[in-house]
């Protein structure tokens, strides 16, 4: 098929009715997309954890509290994995759509749990003392890598069932003494790390989990820091001091091979934290400078629908560094035409829109959507981006040449009637023909971007606005979004449409804010008169001495 369509394209190129170039698509690879969606998939995914969780702990039974019944302990981290998955499952639906979602939160637990049968091994064999058994756990690794890369709900989970499987490989007598120091430390490093926006604040959140874990092994007896007072003090200062390195070095550790890990991550689960959408947000980028110059007034239009979007997400605790990033992007088709947009059109130039029919603006103006896709896919912007770009018109109407494709219509009916015109020559406007081809928006941040966008483009229209005549713009701009069927698709609830429009109207109000007139000074009181200037002597002698300056 891909031979026949290059063929077709230079055929069509050769009649001149294509520059025989293919438009790139953004598209997912079939065979990805099957298993990603496939029910057998994400059951065999299930299976394998429940079962691998079970083999690990009869595997480990012998140095545990099940030495004298593994079979036992097998069953009862197979119990418990299933109750993971089922929570997983119905209070995590957004996480356990994707099956690539479903490995990163498994693999994740799996990974944590193989770690700390490793560490208990060691300690078993006498390669670590038992005083440190705990502080060589990296209790931070499911919690915060999930909770940075899918929010702390996930992160959450991760904390409890990594500490209620870990129990499991604890010694006889330390199941509880693990329980707290996991799950403490776990949810800390989930609350820490939520919404990171920069690699050092991962630094920061292990500083934290270690100080946290070094309290706690104080408060349990791990390290009995009442004895480093007594008899053979010394030794028993050593002990701590090797114990609060182990806790502050492996949780620190932990984050920081997190933080060096989360592009991997990001890249094979198709994932974006705040950390990368920060990073995207350069205004140095190719494409970003390119618009600066070539076109200007969509440059500034894609600014300050950032500035309106990304408010509003912070409002409803949407993703706003997301919304940020997506604006400055979404508008970027209109690089390949420039001039066929209004806020790129310097005033007395000619609008080239004069000299075409309502239908063919309106394909230019739709193009910008396709366009954008192109140029997003050539280089290579974030997937999230793209589907921005292909979202924020949805499959609304190009109101303007619409409305004057019915009026031109008029007037060439008003000829048909006098006999002018034959009936059977004049085009048919159909509606669809001026809509966008979608999609609508899908997610919360697509939606306040398309709306954003509309808003900022009608407020220009407004003389002396008023903070009355800015509410009752985004009023009415929602309203007809919401009547037209564009936010069916969208997530946002009718109480976060409120939260919007407030903050958009706030910000706008800050924008568009009338200034005082400045009174001009009369022609003759405005020109002021020159000092005279000091006559120069003549003799050089006068200059010798410097006179002192009066007050």
């Amino acid at each position: 098929m891909g031979f026949l369509d290059a063929i077709k394209r230079w055929r069509l190129a050769q009649q001149g009715l294509s520059s025989g170039k293919k438009r790139r698509i953004h598209s997912e690879n079939p065979v990805i997309q099957v298993l990603e969606d496939s029910l057998w998939v994400k059951f065999t995914l299930y299976a394998t954890f429940a079962v691998s969780c079970g083999v690990m702990v009869l595997k480990s039974s012998a140095d545990t509290s099940f030495a004298n019944d593994p079979l036992k302990g097998a069953i009862y981290g197979f119990i418990i994995s299933v109750a993971a998955i089922l929570m997983f499952q119905v209070s995590l639906q957004t996480s356990c759509r994707r099956n690539s979602r479903v490995v990163l939160v498994l693999g994740g637990l799996l990974i944590h749990l193989a770690l700390l049968r490793i560490v208990m091994g060691l300690v078993n064999a006498g390669h670590i003392p038992e005083v440190y058994r705990f502080f060589f756990v990296p209790f931070a690794l499911a919690p915060m890598l999930h909770g940075v890369l899918l929010g702390r709900a996930v992160g959450a989970f991760s904390a409890v069932f990594v500490t209620l499987i870990g129990c499991l490989f604890a010694p006889q007598g330390e199941a509880l003494p693990y329980m707290i120091l996991s799950l403490v430390a776990g949810v800390t490093s989930v609350l820490l790390a939520h919404e990171v926006r920069k690699r050092l604040q991962l630094l920061q959140a292990g500083i934290y989990v270690g100080a946290v874990t070094l309290l706690l092994g104080l408060l349990l007896g791990s390290l009995d820091i009442a004895a480093c007072f007594g008899p053979g003090a010394m030794d028993r200062l050593q002990v701590l001091g090797t114990g609060s390195a182990a806790a502050f070095g492996t949780a620190v550790f932990t984050a920081l091979l997190i933080s060096g890990l989360l592009p991997v991550f990001e890249g094979v689960f198709h994932l974006t934290t705040d950390i990368s959408w920060l990073e995207l947000s350069d205004l140095n980028h190719k494409l970003l400078r390119q618009m600066q110059l070539e076109s200007p007034g969509t440059f500034h239009h894609s600014l300050v629908v950032a500035a309106l979007s990304e408010a509003a997400a912070e409002k409803i605790g949407a993703n706003a560094p997301m919304c940020r990033v997506c604006s400055y992007f979404h508008d970027v088709g209109k690089l390949k035409k420039p001039g066929y947009f209004i806020e790129n059109q310097n005033d007395g130039a000619e609008n080239p829109h004069e000299t075409l029919t309502p239908t063919m603006s309106t394909l230019i103006i739709i193009a910008h959507v396709k366009d954008g896709v192109d140029l997003a896919v050539k280089h290579k912007l974030n997937p999230r981006i793209i589907d921005v770009i292909q979202e924020h018109h949805g499959d609304s109407l190009v109101a303007y040449f619409y409305h004057k494709a019915r009026e031109q219509k008029k007037l060439e009916l008003e000829k048909v009637g006098r006999g002018l015109e034959n009936p059977e020559d004049l085009p048919s406007i159909e509606e669809k023909n001026f809509r966008y081809p979608g999609p609508r928006p899908s997610t919360r941040e697509s939606g306040i971007i398309s709306l954003a966008d509309t808003i900022e483009s009608a407020s220009r229209t407004l003389h002396k606005p008023t903070p009355a005549r800015i509410r009752s713009l985004v009023d009415d701009l929602i309203r007809q979004k919401i009547q037209d069927g564009q936010l069916d698709d969208c997530p946002l609830t009718l109480r976060e449409l409120a939260i919007v429009k407030d903050s958009f109207s706030s910000t706008l109000r800050s924008m568009l804010h009338s200034r005082i007139d400045y009174p001009k000074d009369d022609e003759s009181s405005s020109a002021v008169p020159r000092r005279a200037a000091p006559e120069r002597s003549s003799r050089r002698s006068d200059r010798v001495v410097p006179q002192p300056r009066e007050s």
